[in-house]
């Protein structure tokens, strides 16, 4: 029986997703567009922001689920920390992400409607990246007078398996593994115009407490995102997000499944400020192509506090 048809003959009595929820990064969610990632910003910069999310559609993010007809509703709530400094004199920052998810989910499955839910806290995910070149660790008075260079970063981004799961439940929130992202990026400023690009591996522990006791593996998952934005005299910005990945294989037991899956998506931001040291951010983001389901219609507003 191969890995498709395994999938099939249990789901007549079960339904399983795992939805990865991605970075909420100042504040993002979804499938990790992150603009101003590798941002110029003063050492010694904080900045709390905490955001809802809402997704439509096939968010089905598990691989080994081929489904093309899975739909979810998802509203998500996310509290994201940032915390800017010096390390050798570079500009360096920490972030952490800890998001909430309610999911409500259905599957027509033979002719018959098969539908379920979860609540709770989905996987942490903690970033920490070094700006390379053009961007020294600077503070705010130094900062003001300092015009930006090309900027080359580094980062790596964990994913913590703190979310919710079950493996013996219909849903899961969380993977219940490790991920770990180590990615490149980009930045250019062009007068009024950041653009920008990043280029990651997603590479992920294993499963070992799988659904039905198996064990789940799975290949490196490749991933390239661009941004461009725009920004006015007030500080207020508009911005075009895409991203591209490639998930890789996984195998059940050893054994792999033979399906891989490509995804585009294409958004836009808009973010106003409030005051000097808050704004509100706005973004979109919807599916231009997809292999294997994660076509999904993505609504996120956050509201951000900047201190020193």
């Amino acid at each position: 029986m191969n890995i498709k048809n395994y999938y099939l003959s249990f789901l007549n009595n079960n339904c399983i997703v795992t939805l990865f929820i991605s970075f909420f990064c100042i504040p993002i969610f979804g499938q990790d567009l992150e603009p101003r990632a590798y941002a110029n910003i003063p050492k010694g910069t904080n900045v709390l922001a905490v955001g809802y999310g809402y997704n439509k559609g096939n968010v089905l993010s598990d691989p080994s689920l081929p489904i093309k007809d899975f739909k979810l509703n998802t509203q998500l709530l996310a509290v994201n920390y940032i915390r800017s400094f010096s390390l050798a004199k570079k500009l360096a920052r920490v972030q952490v992400s800890i998001p909430m998810a309610d999911m409500q989910g259905k599957l027509l499955l033979n002719g018959v409607q098969v539908t379920g839910s979860r609540t709770g806290f989905a996987d942490m995910r903690i970033r920490f990246g070094v700006n390379l070149t053009g961007s020294p660790a600077l503070d705010r008075k130094n900062f003001r007078q300092y015009e930006q260079k090309a900027i080359f970063g580094v980062s790596l981004v964990t994913s913590v398996p703190t979310g919710r799961y079950y493996n013996d439940k219909q849903i899961n929130i969380g993977s219940n593994r490790w991920g770990f992202k180590p990615e490149i990026g980009i930045s250019k400023r062009f007068k009024h115009v950041y653009a920008e690009a990043y280029v990651g591996t997603w590479f992920y522990t294993h499963n070992t407490d799988y659904y039905g006791g198996n064990e789940l593996k799975q290949k490196p998952t490749l991933s390239f995102q661009a941004h461009a934005s725009y920004y006015f005299k007030n500080q207020m910005w508009v911005g075009i997000n895409t991203n591209w990945y490639k998930v890789g294989e996984v195998a059940i037991n050893d054994v792999y499944s033979g399906d891989t899956q490509k995804d585009w998506r294409l958004g836009a931001t808009f973010s106003v400020p409030i005051t000097k040291t808050q704004s509100l951010r706005l973004q979109y983001h919807t599916g231009i192509y997809a292999d294997l389901g994660l076509n999904y219609d993505s609504l996120t507003l956050a509201y951000q506090y900047v201190f020193f």
